[in-house]
Parts: C-alpha cells; structure tokens; sequence
C-alpha cells in the first residue's frame, strides 16, 4: 500500500474544498486508488494535506503524473502560499502487536 500526500499552505480566506473535490473525482476514476482524506492542521489552519491511499507506486505514480492532476494543481496555485509538496510513503506492517 501507497500514501500520497499532497501538502500545502491556503493564503488566508480562500477556499481550497472545490480543488480536493476535483483532485479525489479524478482519483476515483484510477485503478488502485483505496481512499483519500484531507486534513487541516489543528494548531495552523492554512496548512492542508490531501492524503491518498493507493494499491501501489505505479498506480499513484500514474495519477500523480497525470494531464488533469498537474492542471487542477496548477489551478490551486492561487490559492496557495507556496508551491503544493507531493511525498509518497509505503506503508508497512509493524513488526510488534500492541496488547
């Protein structure tokens, strides 16, 4: 399993929902995706992470680099402070089991 973040600082007062609504619709549409949440920082508000799950690097890969995801990216680029950051990780099992 792959975790897809996407991460970003919103300028005060604008509303980045439409924008993870397109991301997720788009993602929808893609072989291994398993879900997505999007969370706000509790302590600073304009920071936002989109955080998928997907079957595997390539299936992420795909929709990351992909023609629609680049342009709904660029298209938040005016609501963000800075560029959005895209990091993966893979997910494992935890070699000890809490009691």
């Amino acid at each position: 399993m792959i975790k897809g973040i996407v991460g970003c600082k919103v300028k005060q007062d604008m509303d980045l929902q439409p924008i993870l609504l397109k991301l997720k619709s788009h993602a929808m549409q893609y072989q291994g995706f398993k879900g997505m949440e999007n969370l706000v920082g509790e302590e600073n508000a304009s920071v936002v992470a989109m955080v998928s799950t997907w079957e595997s690097l390539e299936d992420w890969v795909s929709w990351a680099q992909s023609t629609i995801t680049k342009e709904v990216l660029r298209q938040a680029k005016t609501l963000l402070m800075e560029e959005p950051r895209v990091t993966t990780y893979r997910m494992f099992a935890p070699a000890i089991r809490w009691v």
